[in-house]
């Protein structure tokens, strides 16, 4: 018998414990009959100002991560999709196929990160090459995430990174800095823009930069519920959420 709110499907979302953009974006793009269910990853709201503060923070997911998957599987939903992208880029693409056979080994379905939904979002679009990325990550994280893209066949033009300072003042990053940031990695003449870092609420900037800036601009927010609404057979079209969810 199918759940009476969620009859057409369940997802499970992952998120570390500080981030407070996910859950609200990704309601946003819920479609009927399809429910979002939360869990939080045992992350504390940790300084991020050194490269060092950035890199224990990655590790720290570790001692938490399936056992949050675990909790969040005693719901039963039909696909999972995890809500902290910068593990998912850590050791560039084989990293990103290691952690997610393991995400999936352990929770029995299949799993939506943010590194392989962004790729695939890409994809889409085959006349990209070149791609510019916006991060709130400190250096050694913008390394892994070039790594990662260089990997899976991209030129890297440029990155952004925001430093953002704690977990929970990367939602702190405001309308002016994100739009500002969006219009710098444009002049680089890249052929796409990628956002990454779940906590940046940039889904709505990235869908009205789109017009402005006449190229794909990839929120990995409103990439990884698409890869998993589409994972798990759901081919709603979402207008207001950036391209991808609108013609793809």
């Amino acid at each position: 018998m199918a759940d009476r709110l969620g009859w057409r499907c369940k997802l499970g979302v992952l998120i570390p414990a500080p981030n407070t953009s996910v859950q609200p974006e990704m309601d946003r793009m819920r479609p009927r009959g399809v429910t979002n269910h939360i869990e939080r990853i045992d992350v504390r709201n940790s300084p991020l100002t050194t490269d060092k503060e950035f890199e224990d923070n990655i590790l720290s997911v570790q001692g938490d991560l399936m056992q949050a998957v675990d909790r969040l599987m005693q719901c039963q939903p039909a696909h999972l999709i995890m809500g902290m992208s910068a593990p998912t880029f850590w050791n560039g693409l084989a990293g990103s196929l290691k952690l997610k056979a393991e995400m999936e080994a352990r929770a029995g379905i299949k799993v939506s990160m943010g590194s392989e939904s962004c790729a695939a979002a890409l994809r889409c679009y085959p006349a990209v090459k070149r791609i510019a990325i916006l991060t709130p990550y400190q250096p050694v994280g913008d390394a892994q995430v070039r790594r990662y893209f260089t990997d899976a066949g991209y030129e890297v033009l440029a990155i952004t990174g925001l430093k953002r300072p704690s977990n929970v003042e990367i939602a702190h990053a405001n309308e002016d800095l994100l739009v500002a940031s969006f219009k710098a990695l444009a002049a680089t003449g890249a052929d796409a823009i990628v956002q990454v870092g779940t906590d940046l609420a940039a889904i709505d900037l990235a869908d009205e930069a789109e017009r402005w800036l006449d190229l794909p601009v990839i929120a990995v927010n409103a990439a990884t519920y698409w890869h998993g609404m589409r994972s798990a057979g759901l081919g709603d079209t979402l207008p207001g959420h950036t391209r991808l969810l609108r013609d793809f």
